[in-house]
């Protein structure tokens, strides 16, 4: 089965107040591994860079005027992600602004049913507790020291490992390869054996008789 881990950084928090995506990053999954194959690309806003979004991310706008618009990468993008479900941390977040983006240049938006939100996942799975991908990589033990600014690719490796802990985890103990699930394991026969007698000798019965009498009205009399 193929999924696609994706991640975006943008310049804010809502399209439709003129914000607009600076980087796209997708993963692919084979299996719930990584193949090892993604996408990337940073993206021109065509708008400034707020400041509160630059400590974010780190991406600024000297970087950011040298870099394509999304119109100049969706085919490709399009290309890779095709029609694999979207494995995304906070699905509804990142879906809006690619969708907004979709819809400025006349494409058809990506349908939400695509979407894995492992958000969702999180807190169906611990309730009450922080689902942000930092916190699930301290209950994971999965390290993330490398993310000291957001980026969409790193985000999207860390998160294909967060997604495989919140399906159960690696457990190698308890998969089969497909030769040993294909075994059966057959009876052997067992050679016959004459039955053993089980009545008591006369002896046995002699003595069973004598036990008897040092009793008063056994019940078990004949």
């Amino acid at each position: 089965m193929r999924e696609i881990v994706l991640d975006t950084e943008t310049t804010g928090l809502d399209p439709h107040s003129g914000h607009r995506i600076v980087e796209i990053a997708c993963l692919e999954l084979e299996n719930h591994v990584q193949t090892g194959r993604h996408f990337q690309c940073y993206l021109n806003p065509e708008r400034e860079m707020p400041e509160e979004a630059f400590r974010v991310h780190g991406l600024g706008d000297e970087f950011l005027s040298g870099q394509p618009r999304f119109a100049e990468k969706v085919e490709d993008f399009l290309a890779f992600v095709a029609d694999a479900p979207l494995v995304i941390h906070n699905a509804e977040f990142d879906l809006r602004f690619l969708n907004a983006e979709l819809k400025w240049i006349g494409r058809d938006p990506l349908a939400t049913e695509r979407a894995v939100d492992t958000v969702a996942m999180a807190r169906q799975r611990f309730p009450g507790a922080q689902v942000s991908l930092d916190a699930l990589c301290r209950r994971f033990e999965i390290d993330n020291s490398a993310r000291t600014l957001h980026g969409a690719l790193l985000d999207c490796q860390l998160l294909a490992e967060v997604y495989l802990e919140l399906r159960g985890g690696r457990q190698p103990g308890l998969v089969l390869s497909a030769d040993k699930a294909a075994q059966s394991v057959q009876a052997q026969p067992s050679a016959a054996r004459a039955p053993r007698p089980h009545a008591a000798s006369a002896a046995e019965l002699e003595a069973h008789k004598a036990m008897l009498e040092k009793l008063t009205d056994p019940i078990w009399r004949d």
